[in-house]
């Protein structure tokens, strides 16, 4: 994910947004069942229980949801996410590499330090330009309980562009921002804990193989790991923004920050600020890690279609 491709010259806008887009559409494809289940997971205030009264992981639950809503409705605000992916992953990497310049020293050398604040920064970019309405309009959509199954059970939400137009009539244009703040902290600290691993464990790796570049089956495993780190620091945000984005109830951010977060620690209890962590780390940790996999390799295609690098195969090994 360097900013320069390997014979010096920068790697255009347009690569990072063909390259991120088919990198984010194949990751969310691949994914958001379990990213309704965790949903479905924070939203549930006594938590789901079998028949015995036993409570149910991440894989009862998404039984669960296919039992009583049809197979489908694990894919339910997927649309959402979707018409979403290829904005939010060109503004990622693309404001990444800019942000990685404008933190170089003056001989362009790039410090962990750098990195990190790069994907800092990065981070709250996306959050603010896209991520945050986008994630608003899923969760109203995941939280709906009708079956996709019966076509007479018509849901309030019908698709994620009627979602966005009943949220914005109902509520007003600032709804679609409502946790913004949480949102941001969220994925700011997932792009800096994701963007500083992968780029450092990537670097290591090519010194210790003496590789140029990386194999696929390597992006996809660094990917994965460096995919865990931000889920692991930042579940609690992850649960309070999910709470506040899926109300209706109107006031400033701080009130309904503290409501929600009064209401989850007296009621529930300090674990349930980690609901849904499970399914959320099996659903980051595997997401980024075909994300990271599908960007290089799409980067690599499209670097070689256009003639900005030689055939990987005729590279030299890097000294």
């Amino acid at each position: 994910m360097s900013r320069n491709n390997n014979n010096g010259k920068k790697t255009p806008l347009f690569t990072h947004l063909v390259a991120g887009g088919a990198a984010g559409f194949m990751e969310a494809c691949t994914c958001h069942p379990l990213d309704t289940i965790k949903v479905r997971m924070q939203l549930s205030k006594n938590g789901y229980r079998n028949a015995a009264g036993q409570r149910l992981g991440f894989v009862g639950v998404g039984m669960r949801i296919v039992q009583n809503e049809s197979f489908w409705a694990l894919y339910k605000g997927l649309g959402a996410v979707v018409s979403g992916i290829v904005p939010k992953m060109a503004i990622r990497f693309s404001s990444f590499e800019l942000y990685k310049e404008m933190l170089a020293d003056d001989a362009g050398k790039v410090s962990t330090r750098a990195i990190f604040m790069a994907g800092l920064m990065a981070g709250t970019t996306e959050a603010v330009m896209v991520v945050s309405p986008m994630d608003l309009i899923k969760i109203r959509l995941q939280a709906q309980r009708h079956s996709m199954a019966d076509p007479l059970d018509i849901p309030k939400y019908r698709n994620a562009p009627h979602a966005a137009y009943t949220i914005i009539k109902e509520e007003g244009v600032r709804a679609l921002y409502k946790g913004v703040t949480l949102t941001a902290l969220r994925q700011a600290t997932n792009q800096a804990a994701n963007f500083t691993a992968y780029q450092e464990m990537k670097a290591w790796a090519r010194r210790w193989q003496n590789l140029e570049e990386l194999p696929s089956y390597q992006h996809l495993l660094l990917g994965g790991i460096s995919g865990a780190m931000g889920p692991l620091s930042n579940a609690p945000i992850d649960t309070i923004k999910t709470r506040i984005q899926k109300s209706s109830a109107k006031g400033s951010g701080w009130e309904r920050f503290r409501m929600v977060t009064s209401e989850i620690y007296y009621k529930e209890g300090m674990r349930a600020f980690y609901k849904g962590l499970t399914p959320r780390v099996l659903r980051v940790a595997p997401g980024q890690a075909v994300t990271f996999m599908v960007y290089e390799k799409v980067k690599s295609w499209i670097d070689l279609f256009t003639g900005k690098v030689p055939d990987p195969a005729v590279l030299p090994a890097q000294k």
